[in-house]
């Protein structure tokens, strides 16, 4: 059995870098890693300050190693490619959001996330 987890995280100082060529880099990152941890990614967005990311991830996998990879392998390769953000202090704050699927259906999930975009 898998597990719906929905994340928020965000750049350190709620800074607004996601965007551009960072944001398509991101994009292409935490799919790497999500095939690596063999994660189904169900709804990726990315805001200029913050990020959400819907997946089914194997029973296996605990939430919080998880959110590690995806921050670790994203903060190493952003800040190398990028001189803006090799610059901040890290990449990403220490904190994030996730929650499971639980009570609330995976489509109620994919529609907050997408509407996201719209709103901002």
């Amino acid at each position: 059995m898998t597990g719906q987890l929905h994340y928020i995280w965000c750049p350190r100082y709620r800074r607004k870098v996601l965007v551009g060529p960072v944001e398509a880099r991101l994009r292409e990152l935490i799919r790497e890693v999500a095939e690596k941890l063999d994660l189904e990614i169900l709804t990726l967005e990315i805001m200029p300050d913050h990020l959400h990311l819907f997946v089914n991830a194997p029973p296996n996998l605990a939430p919080h190693d998880i959110v590690a990879r995806f921050k670790g392998v994203s903060s190493h390769h952003l800040r190398r490619e990028f001189d803006h953000i090799a610059r901040m202090p890290s990449m990403w704050t220490r904190s994030y959001f996730v929650s499971t699927a639980g009570n609330v259906s995976s489509d109620t999930i994919q529609r907050y996330i997408e509407m996201q975009k719209k709103r901002g």
